[in-house]
């Protein structure tokens, strides 16, 4: 089951992997992404937000990125929200890095899409060695989706809103499989 926005998702036999999804579904991502690439240092600056409302929406996340462990260093609770983890250097670089990686990932949808998918099983594979749990695909979509949002507005219409859920659910599913391979 998958929580993102106020949608919940049950996963059926068969999801919808990325080498499926529809042109239409893939142009409307597409168009949505590019106005995303105008704003100025984009990577940081929806990385950023990404991140911090990932965090709060599943503080417990933190520790696969070190933040529980300046948490418990200062007596903080694991469902606090640390304010130095969220604006440290090393967080904001891999916001970056995520929105940087995501953006590759973007724009192989259209010509590549069938490389998607094998690059997205072993990115799936990595993040479960540095800790990362199915349970924090879900946050981490809810987030996505409030971002969008935030920045593109009336831009991201129903159609654009729906289609970045069907993407969203078939890259995260596509990483989380990848876990049940092994």
């Amino acid at each position: 089951i998958f929580l993102l926005a106020s949608f919940v998702f049950i996963l059926p036999k068969h999801v919808t992997m990325v080498q499926d999804l529809s042109f239409t579904t893939v142009n409307n991502v597409l168009m949505s992404w590019e106005h995303i690439r105008q704003i100025p240092n984009f990577d940081e600056v929806v990385g950023v937000k990404l991140f911090k409302l990932f965090f709060k929406l599943d503080p417990s996340a933190q520790a696969v990125f070190g933040g529980r462990r300046m948490q418990q260093e200062e007596k903080k609770s694991e469902d606090e929200v640390d304010d130095d983890f969220l604006n440290s250097p090393r967080l904001v670089l891999h916001a970056k890095n995520f929105v940087r990686m995501f953006d590759r990932a973007v724009d192989l949808l259209g010509p590549d899409i069938d490389l998607v998918t094998e690059i997205l099983v072993d990115l799936g594979k990595d993040h479960a060695k540095f800790g990362v749990k199915t349970s924090h695909y879900a946050p981490m979509g809810q987030a996505l989706m409030s971002v969008l949002e935030e920045i593109l507005g009336d831009k991201l219409d129903s159609d654009a809103k729906s289609s970045w859920l069907e993407v969203y659910q078939a890259m995260s599913y596509d990483m989380i499989r990848s876990q049940r391979m092994e």
